[in-house]
Parts: structure tokens; C-alpha cells; sequence
């Protein structure tokens, strides 16, 4: 399906019963015929895998032969191999100790936090169920793109928010809109990058900070929290090129 003007989602149904990843990580992608390997992040979350054996990605259209074949060639009934990896992920395990998340992504860097967010729904779908699973604290999402049209998953990040009042929360960015923003999304939008002001308030010692996008963004949010006394073993980046 189209997730923007740009970016295709696939649905990938996992023939292997073995397959798991953990929430932030990518996939090495193999496409038959096609002599380059494609690097993706999954935009579904673990649990989406282990009850319906499927995976998500969302890929922007570029002229790299993998990313050129999903929006050219791809079809349903497809077939592709994957292999997992990266280290950047959030993977907490019953018994450690409640964290709360604060999530920034910027353009398609939204991919592997969009997979960490729908984790933290499952972890806290699985503690109104069960009461004795890991105990999840707040998330906060601060997500920044050129305008609302390039914001992916919206619809579904603003059902999140519905979902788990309180507990899941996202402020959406946008630094070139041109148009009228729709009445739904105007409460969470703020007009200019994410600032000092912005993150200060999420300063403590049990926040982990998750940063995922194009690398000058990465290297000024990361100088940011530094100025905000962030400690740098809790800070975590991907690095789109």
C-alpha cells in the first residue's frame, strides 16, 4: 500500500517459524535477480510476527536497486529473503527496572520507532491483561518532517494516543508546511524543529532517549541533550544515509 506519495508499505508473511526480531532492528532484504542487498527497519512490532507471522516495512522511493524494485517491480506473492540485525532496539525483560522512553525521529527515521512504539502498546496491552509482565513507563514521540503529508503512520500513531492515554504521547514537527493542517492533527502539531525546550522537560534518570533519522539531525539532537546533561550511555541512534 502507498504510506505517503513516497513510501511504499509492505506486508511480508514469514514462511519461517523461527524468524523473530526485536523492536528497532532492520533486515538485510535479498531480492531475486537483483545483485544489491536492500537494508530496511521493520515499521511492525514483534508481536504483530509471533500472532500472525507478518512483518511490516515501509520504504522510500530511491534509485537504489532494492528500494527502486519494491516501488517498480514488487507484487503480491513476491518472494524475498530477509536476515536480521542492528542493536538498535528496546527489548525489555520481565523483573528489569521501569524506563521511561522519549522517541525522535525525524522523516523516514520514523520506521524502527514506529516498531518500538507498537511494542510499548503491546507491553502495556499485556499488563492491563496479565497485571505480572514487564512494568512499562511513558513514551513520548517526537516526530519531525517537511510538512503533514511526509508524516507516516499518523493515523495510526494518533489511535496509539487514544489507545493509552497518558502513557503514550507524540508531538508532530513540520518545518516546510505549506498547506492548512487538518483539523484532527492540529492539537499535535507544532510548526519548527524539535528544541532544548522541547526535550528538558523529559530529563531524568530513568529515561532512555532513542534518536532515528538523517544524520545532521542526529548530531544536533545529540548535541542537544548533551547541553541538556543527558548521559550519553542513555542515548541511542540510528544513522539513515
Amino acid at each position: 500500500t502507498n504510506e505517503s506519495d513516497t513510501v511504499k508499505r509492505l506486508r511480508l508473511a514469514i514462511a519461517n517459524k523461527d524468524f523473530t526480531f526485536k523492536a528497532g532492528q532492520w533486515v538485510d532484504f535479498f531480492i531475486p535477480g537483483v545483485s544489491v542487498v536492500g537494508g530496511f527497519s521493520m515499521c511492525s512490532s514483534p508481536g504483530l510476527l509471533e500472532r500472525e507471522g507478518i512483518l511490516e516495512l515501509a520504504v522510500k522511493y530511491t534509485a537504489h536497486p532494492p528500494a527502486h524494485w519494491i516501488h517498480t517491480e514488487c507484487t503480491v506473492d513476491s518472494e524475498v529473503a530477509l536476515r536480521v540485525g542492528g542493536d538498535f532496539f528496546f527489548d525489555p525483560q520481565p523483573g528489569d527496572s521501569p524506563v521511561k522512553l522519549v522517541l525522535i525521529a525525524g522523516g523516514v527515521g520514523i520506521n524502527p520507532l514506529f516498531s518500538i512504539l507498537l511494542h510499548v502498546a503491546d507491553l502495556h496491552g499485556y499488563q492491563e491483561g496479565k497485571g505480572n509482565e514487564y512494568k512499562m513507563g511513558t513514551v513520548k514521540l517526537y516526530y519531525s518532517a517537511k510538512n503533514t503529508k511526509e508524516l507516516l503512520f499518523k493515523k495510526n500513531i494518533l489511535g496509539l494516543m487514544n489507545a493509552f492515554p497518558g502513557k503514550i504521547m507524540c508531538r508532530f514537527h513540520v518545518t516546510q508546511q505549506s498547506s492548512q493542517i487538518c483539523e484532527e492533527l492540529q492539537p499535535h502539531v507544532t510548526e519548527g524543529r524539535i528544541s532544548e525546550k522541547d526535550l528538558e522537560k523529559h530529563v531524568s534518570k530513568d529515561t532512555l532517549w532513542y534518536i532515528c533519522g538523517p544524520p545532521p539531525m542526529i548530531e544536533s539532537i545529540s548535541k542537544l541533550l548533551s547541553n541538556i546533561g543527558v548521559p550519553t550511555n542513555c542515548v541511542f541512534f540510528e544513522k539513515w544515509w
